[in-house]
């Protein structure tokens, strides 16, 4: 039996190297497998990532298109308006009246100038965004006890309106005049004419340019 233990002894210890060793080179191609595929879908997720985040916008530009969106789903096709006479006039049902001896008849009817400004250049579907975005934009700017520059740029950021919609901020006294771009990507003409004036704030539609860099074309303030 001695004999026996030291052929054991004489040999166990190679057989333990030799399994440690194996044991070794599985368990490195194993981590070695499971990081590469680690590393794989790493950097698969990282350039998924990568590419989603510079494909989607930024939160405050998600927002605003979301409220665009939103208002113009609500308001109808572009393209008609119902504020531009179509030449077709009612026939005349009323009697004429009645000219007394010596009196001159009158001249022909003056019929009603045809509207001009944002009147006859925006569409039914530009006034009905517009009083969506004027209604938020007003109850907004009425809760401005000091309304600068920086404070209604701060408000309207908040509504949603990106510093890139957002031109020409100017105090004008205690009041301060802006614009906002409301023109949908790839055409449009619809902007907002504003006055932050505290209680007596007032924000109206104007027309831009269709293209390029934003620039009033016509305002009719009351």
């Amino acid at each position: 039996m001695t004999h026996v233990r030291g052929l054991i002894s004489k040999f166990t210890p190679g057989r333990r190297v030799v399994a440690a060793a194996a044991i070794t080179v599985v368990s490195a191609l194993a981590l070695t497998a499971c990081g590469t595929a680690e590393d794989d879908g790493g950097r698969r997720a990282g350039s998924a990532g990568s590419s989603t985040a510079s494909q989607q916008p930024q939160p405050e530009q998600a927002a605003a298109q979301a409220l665009f969106d939103r208002f113009e789903k609500a308001c109808p096709e572009p393209g008609v308006n119902s504020r531009r006479p179509t030449g077709a006039t009612k026939p005349d049902t009323e009697e004429p009246e009645t000219i007394a001896p010596g009196e001159t008849p009158p001249a022909d009817p003056i019929e009603p100038a045809p509207p001009t400004g944002p009147e006859a250049e925006l569409d039914d579907r530009d006034w009905c965004v517009s009083a969506h975005h004027e209604q938020r934009v007003i109850a907004a700017l009425q809760m401005l006890a000091y309304p600068t520059p920086a404070t209604v740029r701060k408000t309207l950021n908040g509504l949603g309106y990106t510093d890139e919609r957002i031109h020409h901020l100017k105090q004008d006294g205690k009041k301060t005049r802006f614009y906002i771009d409301l023109r949908e990507d790839g055409g449009g003409r619809l902007c907002e004419s504003g006055v932050a004036a505290g209680a007596v704030s007032d924000v109206v539609p104007c027309v831009a340019v269709a293209e390029g860099p934003f620039k009033v074309t016509s305002e009719t303030r009351p």
